[in-house]
């Protein structure tokens, strides 16, 4: 192989980006909302701005920051809330199993940045433009993924720092609850596509109604592994019909 046939694309690696950027950009809609309500939130549950923004940037997972905050604010036993945060975040698994099918071998640091931006956010991104097109090569395809995760990540570190610092001005009357069932309605809404998909939907949706009453919000695992166990057995049913 030459070395010009070696080197990547330029080009092609720049369109890519700025197309993932312009991918991403609608979810500012809802990102910097949802996480100045996480700010507004953890202020008035008494958390510090350092222990605030310090969750942000090392989890960077607003489903589960919220669990989390919800949790430790009941005085529920950290490990609780450590674990129920861990099972809400189980889908990060399966992204990451489908995304490496995408981008195929990457360097460990290429990989464990990928890892670090996965959110349902850059998922959708990632996995809409795939549906869509144009076709990519696997390295294409990582650069349009970090294209689509800085207007996602960027700013909800910013929004969770604004609400915390202003959020106990912003008016009862302009609530920004909004933000969090608007965000997974965007993403999950288009991807429902298959049998599986609106099975695991389905049972999640009917699961977490049927348990909302448990303590330390356990019906968010309860809908969680039989959202995913449906989707599961769903798949395999359809691969013995073929």
């Amino acid at each position: 192989m030459t070395d010009a046939a070696a080197r990547p694309d330029t080009p092609a690696l720049r369109r890519a980006f700025w197309l993932g950027f312009r991918d991403g950009l609608p979810f500012l809609i809802v990102i910097v909302p949802f996480g100045m309500l996480f700010g507004v939130l953890a202020s008035e549950a008494g958390w510090s701005l350092t222990e605030m923004t310090s969750m942000t940037v090392l989890v960077i997972a607003g489903a589960s920051q919220f669990t989390a905050l919800q949790l430790l604010s009941e005085h529920a036993p950290l490990i609780v809330a450590i674990v129920t945060a861990l099972a809400v975040n189980l889908r990060l698994a399966m992204y990451s199993a489908s995304l490496a099918q995408q981008i195929g071998a990457t360097p460990p640091l290429a990989r464990a940045l990928a890892a670090y931006c996965l959110t349902d956010q850059t998922y959708g991104v990632a996995m809409n433009r795939v549906a869509l097109g144009p076709p990519m090569t696997p390295t294409e395809r990582l650069v349009h993924y970090f294209g689509g995760a800085v207007p996602i990540c960027i700013p909800w570190y910013f929004a969770t720092w604004l609400g915390a610092t202003l959020g106990r001005a912003i008016p009862p009357a302009f609530a920004l609850d909004f933000a969090v069932p608007i965000t997974f309605i965007a993403i999950f809404g288009p991807g429902l596509r298959t049998l599986p998909q609106m099975a695991a939907a389905l049972v999640s949706v009917v699961l977490a109604l049927a348990f909302a009453g448990l303590p330390y919000s356990f019906g968010l695992l309860v809908a969680a592994l039989g959202g995913m166990t449906t989707g599961a057995l769903a798949e395999v049913w359809q691969e013995k019909r073929r």
